[in-house]
This record gives structure tokens, C-alpha cells and sequence, in this order.
């Protein structure tokens, strides 16, 4: 099966669009994965699964089926079967591979849309949901630089990184995993070994307490940066070099200390008057070990 990787256009938030099937392939769970040229659908991504799939349905000959998941597939150079989360055995945008985004429909589709190829369908996606999905992905990059900055005293020497306000990038450095659902994102930061090399501290000095005793000051400093930044309104887009699925993508918000940028293939808001909140919580695991921190936003 030889296809070419799908175009997307989730990032400019679209919610519905038309397309030609190109394949429909049936999954080892019995589940029907329907391959579109193109489509508006955020698909799982199987490298760095932060943002969940879109939802919504999909529409032939005018009957519409729900799709109920959304994967990243990908077919190596020999058109080859349709691999798809830890069976691809390559790197997210491998130029030899097709990148293609798979809408998954229940077994109860699977005989209606068997030779559905070359058929037209209507794409729609539940925009609630993605715009709940997209507030927390939002906040979940503003957080980063909230926290960054709020932590920026804690280096005792240059990482050798550091984000678009040039504080040190403790986001990144210190990143264990990232999740995001409807309600909130959250993101655990490991404060092992390698970090403490790297010049962060989390013990107490004669310029600044432990960070056990600092958290509160430290979660109130974070929540005053987010809440300035969702006063300004400030514009958020998605800078997009082309239209396929693999495109390296780039989040920027226009704030009001200059405009930040972080790669990102998720799908955002437009605007930061869209929330009306947006809050974290900062907490420390007992032995010190991880920095978790759970950012809720409140849509307008």
C-alpha cells in the first residue's frame, strides 16, 4: 500500500473539511482505521502522546459513522502494511515513510465503508472537546515559561538552554512527562542527579530556601505570571511551514514581554482572552524526587 502522508489542517483549528478516502484498513482490534487525503482531525501522536485525539465523525454517501480514536499511522518506502503507535519502528517524520492520520470507527462500520475507497467523505470533528483540549495545551506552554521564570533563581550555573525570555529552561531540562485531557494538563518534572549537575538546586542556601519551603511562593509567583498574560489577550497562532501531518510546527504567543515560541504539533487556542482563568498547582513528591504541576483552565 503505497500512500501519500496525509495533509492536515487542525492546526489553523479547523473542525470540518472534505476529502477523498484513500484506504480503509482494519486494525488487529477489529476497529476500521478510514485514511483520507486530508482532514482536520489531531490524531494521537505515538512518539509524544500529550494531546489526546480528536473526536467526531465521518460522512459517506450520507450516513455518518462515529469516530471514536484518531492514530498516527505510517507505510515504509516498500508500501508495506500500515504500522501504527510502537510498531513504527522510525522516528516521527522519517522522509522514506508516509505519515498518515487513521479515523477510527467501531466494528459496527467496518462492512458499510469496506470499499469505500475513492468515495468522498465529510470530516467533523467535536469541536467542544478539541477546544477544551486546546486550552489545556495552551496552558500547558504557558505554564512552561511561567515556571521557568519562577525557578530562574534555583540555577547556580547556565544549563546551556534556555526559552524565548531567556531564563533557563527548566521545562524542558527537567520534562519527565506531559498529559493532557478536557479538564487540565499535567506535567512532572524529574529533580534527579542529571538536573543537579546541570546547576538547578532544590536545597536550601543563604539566598534562598529549600524548594520544599519555597513552593507556595513559588505556585503563587506562577499563578500572577499566567493570570497577567490571560488579561493582555494575547494572540496565539501556529506558525505551519506546510500542510503534511509531519510538518515541524511551531507554537507562538504574542505576550507582553515579546513573543514566545515553543515547537508543537498540538492544536491551541487563538487567543488568550478565551479563558476567563488559568491556574496550576505545584506539588512535591515525598522524597523530593519529582515537581508535578497541574494546570487548569477556565474557558470565557
Amino acid at each position: 500500500m503505497t500512500l501519500p502522508t496525509t495533509h492536515v489542517s487542525f492546526p489553523a483549528g479547523t473542525v470540518h473539511g472534505e476529502s477523498e478516502i484513500l484506504a480503509v484498513h482494519r486494525l488487529p482490534d477489529g476497529r476500521t482505521a478510514v485514511i483520507t487525503a486530508a482532514t482536520p482531525f489531531h490524531p494521537l501522536d505515538h512518539t509524544w502522546p500529550d494531546q489526546p485525539a480528536d473526536y467526531g465523525s465521518l460522512t459517506v454517501d450520507g450516513v455518518e459513522h462515529p469516530v471514536v480514536d484518531c492514530l498516527t499511522g505510517a507505510v515504509g518506502p516498500d508500501g508495506g502494511e500500515v504500522l501504527v503507535g510502537a510498531d513504527i519502528p522510525v522516528r516521527r517524520g522519517d522522509e522514506d515513510w508516509s505519515w498518515l492520520v487513521l479515523h477510527v470507527l467501531p466494528q459496527s462500520s467496518a462492512d458499510a465503508l469496506a470499499a469505500a475507497a475513492g468515495r468522498t467523505a465529510q470530516l467533523s470533528v467535536d469541536a467542544h472537546r478539541r477546544g477544551l483540549l486546546s486550552a489545556a495545551h495552551s496552558g500547558c506552554h504557558l505554564l512552561a515559561l511561567a515556571l521557568n521564570e519562577a525557578l530562574a533563581a534555583r540555577w547556580r550555573k547556565d544549563p546551556g538552554r534556555s526559552d524565548a525570555f531567556g531564563n533557563p529552561d527548566f521545562d524542558s531540562l527537567a520534562m519527565a512527562s506531559s498529559v493532557m485531557d478536557t479538564e487540565a494538563s499535567t506535567d512532572t518534572y524529574r529533580l534527579g542527579k542529571s538536573l543537579r549537575k546541570k546547576g538547578f538546586t532544590t536545597e536550601a542556601a543563604d539566598d534562598l530556601p529549600a524548594l520544599a519551603d519555597a513552593l507556595p511562593a513559588v505556585t503563587e509567583a506562577v499563578n500572577q505570571r499566567l493570570a497577567a498574560w490571560v488579561a493582555a489577550d494575547a494572540q496565539v497562532r501556529i506558525e505551519v511551514p506546510g500542510p503534511e501531518l509531519t510538518a515541524r510546527r511551531r507554537w507562538q504567543c504574542e505576550l507582553p514581554a515579546g513573543t514566545a515560541e515553543i515547537f508543537c504539533g498540538g492544536t491551541h487556542l487563538h487567543h488568550l482572552g478565551e479563558l476567563a482563568e488559568l491556574r496550576t498547582e505545584l506539588t512535591l513528591s515525598e522524597d523530593g524526587s519529582e515537581l508535578v504541576a497541574v494546570t487548569r483552565p477556565k474557558r470565557a
